[in-house]
C-alpha cells in the first residue's frame, strides 16, 4: 500500500504554532502500542523494513520473572545470562559503566594495561621518526597493546541474546562506555537509551593508512551483526564528553578512540532505525561494512531509517553497500564550523532509496558532497529540501563533482512506511520527537 503523504497548509503557521508543532510530532507510529506502554511496544504493522517477513516484538511476551531493572554493567549480564533466549525485558534505571568493576565504579584505562604498556611508551617506540611509515607496529610493546585491548574487549562489549526489549527508564537512561553487541541473534528491540562514548583505550598506530598514517579504534556503542528483526527507537547516539575534537593529537594524526556510533553488518537483515538522535562524531554509521562481503550481504542488510536526526556528523550517515536502505524523514544538520565530509556514502550494489529529508547547513556549504560515491551503484533521491528549498541531489552532486558521476534509480520502491511528512516539517517533528526520552516514549 502507497505510504500517505502528510499534507500541510500553512507551513509558516505550522512553523510558528506550538499547540500545532505538538499535534504533529506525534504521529501515530510513534504513540502508544495498542496501550501496551513502552516497555511492551510492539513494532508497529508496517514500519519499516524491521514489520517485513514477520513481525518484530522483542520482550514483549515476558513473563513477570523475566522483567529485570538493572544499574550496571554486572546486573545487565546476569539478566541477559538468566533469560536467555526467552522473552525479556530489560530495565536499566540510571547509568551503566562499560569500563567498570564487579560493583559498576567507572575504572579507567591504566586498569587494563598489560604487560608494561603506557601510551608514552608507545609513543617512543613507534614514533615515524624511530620506527619508520613503511611498517605497522610490531614487537613487545605492540603485543602489550593487543593484549591490554583484549583485556577492555571482555569487559566493553556486551552480547544482547534475541527475544529482547532493553528499555530505559525515565528520560535519563545511559550506558556510557559499552558497547551493545546483536549478533547472530533475532527479535530485538533497543529503546530510550543514551548511548555514550564506547571509546578504545589502546588505539593502534598504522602509518600506512593514508598518506600520512592513522590511528584506529574498536568498539561501536551498537552493532547489529548478522541478526535480523531489530527496531532501534528513541535513543541518542554521541561520545559523550570526549568529543573527537578535544582528542589530542600524535603523529599529526587525531588520537582517535571512536570508530562508529551504530554500525548495521554482516548480513544483518530487516532493521529499523526510527527516531534516534546521532550526534558529534566522525564515522556514524555502516550499512555493510566491506566490499568483500558480498557472500553475506547479498540479499541482505535492509534497513530503514525515518525521522532520525543527525546532527554535526563527519560522514556515514550512513555509508551503504549491497543493502536496500530506505531513508526518508531524517533531519540532517552541520553547523559553522563542525567537521564535515559527506551524508550518504554510495558504495558497492548499494540500492539507497533516500526521499523526503530535509538537510540543514551553514552559508556556503557545499550541496554537492551531500552525497559521495565511492562505487558505482545507482539511488533514488526525490524530494530532499536543502535550507527548506527542494534540490535534487544527484544532480547537484554530478554538476559539482563531475568526476564522480551517479545514476539515477535504486530499482525498488519502498513500501513499508507508515507515514511520511513533507520535509519541510520534518526538522520541527524530529526536533520535539526523536532521541532518548522524547514524548512518545512516555
Amino acid at each position: 500500500m502507497p505510504a500517505r503523504m502528510r499534507h500541510v497548509r500553512a507551513i509558516a503557521v505550522v512553523m510558528g504554532c506550538a499547540s500545532l508543532a505538538l499535534a504533529v510530532a506525534l504521529p501515530a507510529q510513534a504513540a502508544s502500542h495498542h496501550g501496551r506502554g513502552p516497555e511492551r511496544a510492539v513494532l508497529p504493522a508496517g514500519d519499516g523494513w524491521a514489520a517485513a517477513e514477520g513481525s518484530t516484538t522483542g520482550g514483549a511476551g515476558a513473563t513477570p520473572d523475566h522483567v529485570y531493572t538493572v544499574s550496571n554493567r554486572a546486573e545487565l549480564i546476569a539478566a541477559f545470562e538468566d533469560a536467555g533466549d526467552a522473552p525479556k525485558i530489560v530495565r536499566i534505571d540510571g547509568t551503566v559503566h562499560g569500563n567498570s568493576d564487579a560493583a559498576g565504579t567507572p575504572i579507567g584505562c591504566e586498569a587494563y594495561q598489560q604487560d608494561g604498556y603506557t601510551l608514552e611508551k608507545y609513543l617512543a617506540a613507534y614514533d615515524p621518526a624511530v620506527w619508520g611509515t613503511d611498517e605497522v607496529p610490531a614487537g613487545p610493546l605492540e603485543d602489550a597493546r593487543a593484549a591490554s585491548a583484549k583485556l577492555q574487549a571482555a569487559a566493553v562489549n556486551v552480547n544482547v541474546p534475541s527475544n529482547t526489549t532493553l528499555v530505559g527508564v525515565g528520560k535519563d537512561a545511559t550506558v556510557i562506555g559499552a558497547g551493545l553487541q546483536v549478533k547472530n541473534v533475532s527479535n530485538v528491540i533497543v529503546r530510550n537509551i543514551s548511548f555514550e562514548d564506547t571509546y578504545d583505550c589502546f588505539p593502534q598506530w598504522d602509518p600506512t593508512d593514508g598518506d600520512n598514517g592513522a590511528w584506529n579504534s574498536e568498539y561501536d556503542n551498537l552493532v547489529v551483526y548478522g541478526s535480523s528483526h531489530v527496531w532501534v527507537d528513541h535513543n541518542t547516539f554521541s561520545d559523550g564528553d570526549r568529543p573527537d575534537a578535544d582528542q589530542p593529537h600524535y603523529f599529526g594524526q587525531v588520537y582517535q578512540q571512536h570508530d562508529g556510533l551504530f554500525d548495521i553488518v554482516r548480513g544483518a537483515d530487516l532493521v529499523t532505525v526510527s527516531w534516534n538522535v546521532l550526534e558529534d562524531h566522525d564515522k556514524t554509521m555502516l550499512i555493510g561494512n566491506s566490499d568483500g562481503a558480498g557472500a553475506s550481504d547479498r540479499g541482505k542488510l535492509r534497513v530503514t531509517l525515518h525521522h532520525n536526526l543527525f546532527k554535526d556528523v563527519k560522514e556515514r550517515a550512513p555509508r551503504v553497500r549491497f543493502g536496500q536502505v530506505d531513508s526518508y524523514n531524517n533531519h540532517f544538520v552541520a553547523t559553522e564550523g563542525a567537521a564535515y565530509g559527506y551524508t550518504y556514502g554510495i558504495g558497492a550494489e548499494s540500492r539507497l532509496v533516500a526521499e523526503h529529508n530535509a538537510f540543514t547547513v551553514p552559508k556556503g556549504f557545499d550541496k554537492a558532497t551531500i552525497l559521495k560515491k565511492w562505487s558505482e551503484s545507482s539511488l533514488t533521491a526525490e524530494n530532499n529540501y536543502v535550507n527548506g528549498r527542494k534540490t535534487d541531489l544527484i544532480a547537484v552532486h554530478n554538476a559539482g563533482v563531475p568526476a564522480e558521476q551517479l545514476t539515477e534509480g535504486a530499482g525498488w520502491t519502498p513500501t513499508l512506511r507508515t507515514e511520511v511528512s513533507h520535509p519541510i516539517v520534518v526538522p520541527l517533528l524530529v526536533g520535539l520527537g526523536a532521541g532518548a526520552g522524547r514524548p512518545s516514549i512516555r
